[in-house]
């Protein structure tokens, strides 16, 4: 018989699990409906011969809203560090242990109980901008995507497509068919409407976090945000808080600076600087290639190191991360700059 205090774990289990799957984001009925309907998700860290399914849909609560406040979340305490690291020249360093690396968390020296190569599997999701601020070199733009894919997943890797727009949206699960990622690129239409790009980044790191693997991030977009309900702060918690490395290729910019493209600019630099990813600015269609061929080879050759927070509070803190060589002092060492505890923050008013 089991025990009736093992039933008590189980049901409250179960409960905090459900809280979380019912804080997803609703959409107003009336607006433009999402090009690809989620599907049942199968267990994210079991391996399967087909393509991921997005995270299972709930139906609309009809009482009560359930507040970001509220929300437990049910995982590993795992902290996955992705970390890339160069030579003075730019060159990468592949041949590092685990022995070589010290992990500091919030000024006090950690344990790092793993370290894997580039071999860990990518769940990504790329946010294109179809916004109307975009124009110029389109078609470049989404001829160097449909490349970009064809060049950085692997057998074990899948992507996902979102459209950002004054209302964006998944036009694209999860899969590993490139075939359905350039066909989903090639078909978007000619740019239109404003930019929820924040909006766009929280639901796409939403979308990620139940899979297993390094969660990637990359945006192609001029980073100019016009009408999101979410603001900077909550989209940067937002990432943090799903574990997500932000790449972007900063595109627009080029035709002269302005007040709002250097707000922009600097606040794509600190999301990918915060998160262990990094911006590109092309100034020209070649430097655009550029850009999707040095984040293929930047994932390639990334080490995936592993910190457990141990005893620490679920409180929902965030924890300052530093990460060093103890072998080298002539590299450069780009991750992530912090993480949030188990427990969701209370970063948005607004629901996912």
């Amino acid at each position: 018989m089991v025990p009736f205090t093992a039933l008590l774990v189980v049901v409250a289990l179960v409960s905090s699990e459900a809280i979380w799957a019912q804080s997803g984001r609703r959409k107003d009925q009336t607006k433009k409906a999402p090009k690809s309907i989620a599907s049942p998700v199968a267990d994210p860290n079991k391996p399967n011969d087909g393509d991921s399914q997005p995270p299972k849909q709930t139906k609309k609560q009809s009482s009560e809203e359930v507040e970001a406040s509220d929300v437990i979340r049910v995982s590993s305490t795992l902290v996955p560090i992705p970390a890339s690291v160069v030579d003075v020249k730019g060159n990468a360093i592949t041949n590092l242990k685990l022995a070589d690396f010290e992990l500091w968390v919030d000024g006090q020296l950690k344990s790092i109980t793993e370290l894997t190569r580039a071999e860990t599997p990518i769940r990504m999701a790329m946010l294109f901008d179809n916004s109307g601020s975009l124009s110029v070199a389109r078609e470049f733009e989404k001829r160097a995507a449909v490349h970009f894919f064809r060049r950085v997943l692997r057998s074990s890797d899948e992507a996902a497509i979102f459209s950002i727009e004054t209302d964006s949206y998944l036009a694209q699960p999860l899969t590993r068919d490139v075939g359905q990622l350039e066909q989903t690129i090639i078909n978007f239409g000619r740019p239109e409407g404003a930019t929820s790009l924040f909006d766009c980044i929280i639901d796409a790191s939403k979308y990620l976090r139940p899979y297993g693997g390094r969660r990637v991030l990359v945006i192609v977009s001029d980073g100019v945000e016009t009408t999101s309900r979410a603001d900077f702060a909550q989209a940067m918690a937002k990432v943090l808080a799903d574990d997500c490395q932000i790449f972007i290729v900063q595109t627009g910019l080029y035709e002269g600076a302005n007040l709002r493209a250097l707000a922009a600019e600097r606040r794509m630099e600190e999301l990918a600087g915060q998160t262990g990813g990094a911006v590109y600015m092309p100034k020209t269609t070649i430097d655009l290639e550029k850009a999707f061929d040095e984040i293929a080879a930047d994932l390639a050759q990334q080490y995936v190191l592993s910190y457990y927070p141990g005893d620490q509070p679920p409180d929902g803190r965030f924890h300052r991360i530093e990460l060093r060589l103890k072998t080298r002092k002539d590299v450069r060492i780009r991750t992530r700059k912090g993480y949030y505890s188990q427990k969701a923050p209370n970063i948005a008013a607004r629901e996912w």
